[in-house]
């Protein structure tokens, strides 16, 4: 703080030290840091979460449970998949608040983008826009899994915190995946249609759940095609 008592010279320009105490201090655009208490507070989706390519298309599979700091159930019907595009889908993985205010942004620069360019963007265009979101955007730990469907063909992408974007036939994100992973990769075939991709998906979140404290409850189901994107939510014994 610069000196204001009586005789100090207020003549000269101040200094950076004077200007400002704590050049560390949170700035515009930034985020403050959260305690390890604060953190607990913070409604996660805990989450195993699926995606699989498919003759069809692709179909993504996610649990319904949200947690406070993995410990305590807040929530027992998230749903943990949204449409962000006619023929794509994202998961919601991490924060709640953060995952949500992702697709949120993510949702107005497609729109964006399809509006100044008058045509569909395409699933790597997206997939590229998401990590640089991911990497880039105000968003806590979010690690997404994007599956869509364009003129190239069907796509599943992982999009890790630090904007990393990998494509794969399939993919597992979330606490239970080590788990989920090993179901999957024993069921899964090569062309498979949606229908069989379903019950694949559906048995490795189950599996999932048996053992990881932050899934369960239940599955929601995306059905990505050409023709739409179609969700909905199935208790496990509906689909085993």
């Amino acid at each position: 703080m610069r000196d204001m008592t009586p005789g100090s010279d207020l003549s000269g320009p101040q200094t950076a030290d004077e200007f400002q105490s704590d050049p560390y201090a949170p700035e515009v655009g930034e985020l403050p840091e959260q305690s390890a208490q604060d953190s607990e507070k913070v409604n996660k989706t805990g989450t195993t979460t699926i995606g699989i390519s498919t003759s069809d298309g692709v179909v993504i599979a996610t649990d319904m449970r949200a947690s406070l700091g993995g410990r305590f159930v807040s929530n027992k019907n998230v749903q943990k998949v949204e449409q962000i595009h006619p023929t794509a889908a994202l998961t919601l993985v991490g924060s709640v608040g953060g995952a949500q205010s992702f697709i949120r942004t993510l949702r107005a620069e497609v729109n964006l983008y399809e509006a100044r360019r008058g045509e569909d963007i395409s699933m790597k265009a997206l997939s590229t826009l998401a990590g640089n979101f991911a990497r880039g955007g105000p968003f806590f730990a979010i690690n997404p899994i994007l599956g869509g469907v364009d003129d190239d063909g069907h796509h599943v992408y992982s999009i890790d915190p630090a904007g990393g974007v990998m494509k794969d036939d399939y993919t597992v994100t979330g606490s239970g995946l080590t788990v989920a992973y090993g179901t999957l990769e024993d069921r899964y075939e090569e062309d498979m249609t949606n229908e069989e991709a379903k019950e694949v998906a559906a048995a490795s979140i189950n599996a999932a759940a048996e053992r990881d404290t932050g899934s369960g409850n239940g599955i929601y189901l995306a059905d990505v095609t050409a023709e739409g994107v179609d969700i909905n939510g199935y208790d496990f014994d509906e689909l085993l």
